[in-house]
């Protein structure tokens, strides 16, 4: 027999398997919290521990751009609010760049600034950009539906909306009303499925 024939091998984890660990690790706490929404909850989601760690933008740009690439929106740009997209952006941006298919990042402030050019959203779109939304960890929605009115305001087209983790519980109609797509990489209820006995 040779060696490993007639037994179990463990599949490699993917890619997305890997990030998804890494959520549960970092990012998922519980205990009580209250959202930005006012909401409580039994569990918080800080996706940035794992967004903002070099493990994390490796398998955040692998996994985001694979996405982006199956979902034939053709962005050519992607980003959000400062600071929960960033991250997601330009992790993605830099893989697109090693994979020969450069998407550019940009940021969108919840404010405009008070000085210099006063803009604000960041990063060198103009009327031909076709942008895809990022936000970390989606809730309602309404934050993310400001970063859309203001890349609206500034004359680019929307395609869609990406989101690594949706918490939401209508957020793809909300999204729909306003003719975006939602892609999720996972749900809520898949992290905290994990955490189950």
């Amino acid at each position: 027999m040779r060696p490993g024939e007639g037994q179990d091998t463990v599949p490699a984890m993917t890619h997305r398997d890997q990030l998804k660990h890494l959520l549960l690790e970092r990012s998922v706490r519980f205990g009580n919290f209250t959202l930005s929404s006012g909401a409580s909850s039994t569990y918080y989601i800080d996706a940035r521990r794992t967004t903002m760690s070099a493990e994390g933008q490796v398998l955040v740009g692998r996994v985001g751009y694979e996405m982006v690439r199956k979902s034939g929106l053709e962005a050519t740009h992607l980003g959000g609010l400062t600071m929960g997209a960033d991250p997601i952006s330009y992790a993605i941006a830099h893989r697109s760049h090693l994979e020969g298919h450069p998407l550019d990042g940009f940021s969108v402030r919840k404010e405009a600034k008070h000085h210099g050019t006063g803009n604000r959203v960041e990063g060198g779109l103009d009327s031909s950009s076709r942008c895809l939304v990022i936000e970390d960890t989606l809730t309602t929605g309404k934050s993310t539906l400001s970063a859309v009115e203001a890349l609206r305001e500034h004359g680019v087209t929307m395609v869609g909306v990406l989101v690594l983790v949706d918490r939401s519980d209508n957020a793809e109609d909300l999204f729909r009303e306003v003719g975006l797509p939602l892609l999720s990489i996972f749900s809520v209820q898949e992290l905290l499925e994990e955490n189950q006995p």
